[in-house]
C-alpha cells in the first residue's frame, strides 16, 4: 500500500512540476517516486506503516511489485526523448504513467475482485490516453478509440464474471470464494460460466488468441515511449493477476479449465509467431512477439502449486524494452523495418544490446529468456505434455522470426553512419544488457 502511496505522490508532484515546462525535474521526480516505490515494498515489514491498518490490500511478493517499478523507469527513461519533445507535456505523460502504476500493483495481486477491477480501470484509463496522445496523427488517435472499446468490452466481461461468482458464492473475497467453491458450488452453471468470463477477461489483457485483435494496430498506433511500458507492464501485471486469481479460487476445478489454456497456449504461440514472420513494421512484429509469448505466459497455469513465471516475464521485459528503444534510435518518426538495415554498425552498445535481446527472446542459453522458458516448460510437462512439445515446435519458429530482425540489422551498409545514442537511453540498454545476462544469478 506504501508504494501505491508513494507512486500518487509522485504522480501529482509531477503534474505541477509540468506546468512549469522541466521535463528533468518531472524524470527526476518520477525516478525517485519510482525508486520510493520499490524500496517500500523491498522493505516491507521492516517498518512500521502509516497505513498498516488498512488491510483491504496486502501484497505478497514484494518482488513483483519492485519488478514493476524497475521496468515502468527504464521505460520513461527510454522514451524520455520522445516525452521531452513536447516540454509542457512531459509532466502529464510521466505522470499518467505512475498513475496506470498505481493500478497495475493494485491488480497484479488481489485478494478481493471488486478491489481487483478498480485496478484494473486504474491501469487502463491512462494508457488509453497514452495510445492516442499523439496529436495530427490520424493512426493514434485510430488505435486510442479501438483500444478504449475493445477494453471497456473486455472490463465488461470481467465485471460480468465478478457477478456472477459473487451470485453463486455470495462473496468478493478470494478467500471466501474458494472455499465456497471447494465444496462443490463451483459445479454450478453460475460459477462454471462466471469462471469463462474472467478468463475472456484475462485473456484480452494479456494478448491471447481469441482476444488478440486489438493488439498490433495498438501496438503500431502507439509511440516507442508508451510502447516501453504498454508491451512490458500491462503484460506482466495482466498474467500474474490470472495466476493469482485462478491459482487461489479455482485450484479445485482445475481440471475443467486446464484444458482450455492448453488450447489458448498452442493458437497464441503459433499465431503469433507465424504472423511475425510476415510483418514490414517493427511496431506490428513486436505486438505479434507478444502475442506468442502471452501463450507462453499462461504456462504458469499449468502448475499453479510452483508457479516459475517470474523469471520468464523479467527476462521478456529486459528483452522487449531495449528492442523499443532501439526502435526510436532507429527512426522515431517511421515505423518500417528497413530502418533496422544495418543498424548494428551505428554504435556498438545498439549492435550489442540488440543481439542478446533478440538471442534471450529467442530462448538462446545462457541468457535470462532461456531460462525462463525453461523453467516454465518443465514445470508444466508433468501436466500438459503435449501442449509443452507443440510449444517448444513454435518456439523454433520464433527464433527464426528474431533471426530475420537480426540479419537485418547486422547487414552490413555500405557506407557506415555513426550515431550517438542519448544518455538515458544509453543508461537503459546497458541495465537491459546486464540484466539479460545476470538475470539468472539475480533471482
Amino acid at each position: 500500500m506504501d508504494s501505491i502511496v508513494i507512486l500518487f505522490i509522485s504522480g501529482l508532484l509531477g503534474l505541477f512540476v509540468g506546468m512549469r515546462r522541466q521535463p528533468l525535474s518531472a524524470l527526476v521526480i518520477s525516478s525517485l517516486g519510482l525508486t520510493g516505490a520499490a524500496l517500500a515494498a523491498y522493505f516491507r515489514g521492516q517498518y512500521t506503516s502509516p497505513l498498516a491498518a488498512y488491510t483491504a490490500y496486502i501484497p505478497t511478493q514484494s518482488a513483483v511489485v519492485i519488478l514493476l517499478c524497475i521496468v515502468t523507469l527504464l521505460a520513461i527513461w527510454g522514451g524520455y526523448q520522445r516525452y521531452r519533445q513536447e516540454n509542457e507535456h512531459t509532466g502529464d505523460y510521466l505522470s499518467l504513467v505512475l498513475f496506470s502504476l498505481c493500478g497495475a500493483i493494485m491488480m497484479a495481486q488481489p485478494n478481493d475482485l471488486m478491489l481487483f477491477f478498480i485496478g484494473l480501470e486504474i491501469l487502463s484509463i491512462p494508457i488509453y490516453v497514452l495510445v492516442g496522445i499523439e496529436k495530427g496523427s490520424a493512426l493514434s488517435a485510430e488505435a486510442a478509440v479501438k483500444y478504449f472499446f475493445t477494453g471497456s468490452f473486455a472490463s465488461a466481461i470481467l465485471l460480468f464474471g465478478i457477478a456472477l461468482l459473487y451470485g453463486a458464492t455470495g462473496s468478493f473475497q478470494l478467500v471466501e470464494i474458494q472455499s465456497n467453491l471447494a465444496i462443490g458450488i463451483w459445479q454450478s452453471p453460475m460459477a462454471m460460466i462466471g469462471s469463462l468470463f474472467l478468463l475472456a477477461g484475462f485473456a484480452f489483457k494479456i494478448g491471447a488468441v481469441p482476444f488478440h485483435f486489438w493488439g498490433p494496430d495498438v501496438y503500431q498506433g502507439a509511440s516507442n515511449a508508451v510502447l516501453m511500458y504498454m508491451s512490458t507492464v500491462v503484460k506482466i501485471t495482466g498474467i500474474y493477476a490470472i495466476v493469482n486469481v485462478f491459482g487461489q479460487i479455482f485450484r479445485d476445478s482445475y481440471f475443467y479449465w486446464i484444458d482450455l489454456i492448453s488450447l489458448l497456449i498452442v493458437l497464441s504461440m503459433f499465431y503469433g509467431y507465424i504472423t511475425a514472420w510476415k510483418q514490414t513494421s517493427f511496431k506490428r512484429l513486436i505486438a505479434y512477439s507478444s502475442i506468442a509469448n502471452a501463450g507462453l505466459m499462461l504456462f504458469a497455469l499449468a502448475d499453479i502449486h510452483n508457479s516459475n513465471i517470474f523469471l520468464f516475464v523479467a527476462a521478456y521485459a529486459f528483452a522487449t524494452i531495449p528492442l523499443v528503444t532501439i526502435n526510436e534510435f532507429a527512426d522515431q518518426n517511421s515505423d518500417d523495418l528497413s530502418n533496422w538495415e544495418g543498424i548494428a554498425w551505428k554504435n556498438p552498445l545498439v549492435g550489442a544490446a540488440l543481439v542478446l535481446a533478440l538471442f534471450s527472446l529467442a530462448g538462446i542459453p545462457p541468457l535470462a529468456g532461456f531460462f525462463g522458458k525453461f523453467s516454465l516448460l518443465w514445470s508444466a510437462v508433468p501436466h500438459i505434455p503435449y501442449t509443452a512439445v507443440l510449444a517448444l515446435i513454435a518456439s523454433v519458429i520464433g527464433a527464426f522470426v528474431y533471426l530475420r530482425l537480426l540479419m537485418l540489422a547486422l547487414k552490413k551498409p555500405e557506407v557506415q553512419v555513426k550515431k550517438a545514442l542519448s544518455a538515458e537511453q544509453t543508461i537503459v540498454l546497458l541495465l537491459t544488457t546486464i540484466s539479460s545476462i545476470t538475470a539468472l544469478y539475480l533471482i
